[in-house]
Formats: structure tokens, C-alpha cells, sequence
């Protein structure tokens, strides 16, 4: 498949996304008056899983967010109510993280010594043919 025709689906895939997260609940000027919004994102499908969801809500819970809805295993939306910033300074989370998915140095050490490795054999292979 080649790069132009990736990027494309990407990117449909992207738009049809947003329309959803704006088009999918709608609110009156009551539901969103001294509330506010946000999705927590996992790259990883991390939401396929039902425990990662209740662990999720239960940290998102300390800051004040109540889950909203379950788009798919990829994208979960939470509202909470303005009141709750002021509380903030005391939590040991970010109120405001849109990511449920983690750094990990192991896995990050792994895909760089993969790229290295690929990179020497590209060398390797391009000198031995030179």
C-alpha cells in the first residue's frame, strides 16, 4: 500500500473521529453551563478492556470527572464540573491529561535499538553492493 493512500485513510479516519466526538452528544446551554469537557485517548485500544476502564474512571474520578460515554476501545469522554479546578493544586494526577497511555522506557529502548539495527543492516547491505 503506498504512503499517499496511509496518509489518506489516516486522515479519514481522523475527520470521521471528530465529527463523532462533536456530532455524537448533543448538549443544550443547561448541560454545558459550569461544566467542562475532555477525551482521554489510548493509542493502544487500552478501553478493549473493562478493568483499564474502571481503573481510568477511578483515577479521572479524584480530580471530580464523571465518564460520559465510551466512544470505542480507543476514546472515552469526561465532563466535570468547573467548581472542581479549584482543587486541583492538591491532586497527584493531571486533571487535564488526555492520554491513558504511558510512557515506557522499556518498550521505548526496544523500538530505538530496532531502528539502529534496521539502520546498520540498510549500511551494511548498501556498502556490500557499492
Amino acid at each position: 500500500m503506498s504512503t499517499v493512500v496511509i496518509t489518506a485513510a489516516t486522515a479519514a479516519k481522523a475527520a470521521k473521529e471528530r465529527d463523532e466526538e462533536e456530532n455524537l452528544t448533543t448538549y443544550n446551554s443547561d448541560d454545558l453551563d459550569g461544566w467542562e469537557f475532555k477525551i482521554v485517548r489510548s493509542a493502544f485500544g487500552k478501553f478493549r478492556n473493562p478493568d483499564n476502564v474502571r481503573a481510568l474512571c477511578a483515577e479521572e474520578a479524584k480530580a471530580g470527572w464523571e465518564m460520559l460515554e465510551k466512544f470505542d476501545h480507543n476514546r472515552i469522554r469526561f465532563k466535570r464540573r468547573i467548581e472542581r479546578r479549584s482543587r486541583d493544586q492538591y491532586l497527584d494526577i493531571d486533571p487535564y491529561r488526555t492520554s491513558a497511555d504511558q510512557f515506557n522506557p522499556r518498550i521505548a529502548g526496544v523500538i530505538i535499538g530496532l531502528i539502529f539495527l534496521l539502520a546498520g543492516m540498510i549500511v551494511f547491505f548498501a556498502a556490500g553492493f557499492a
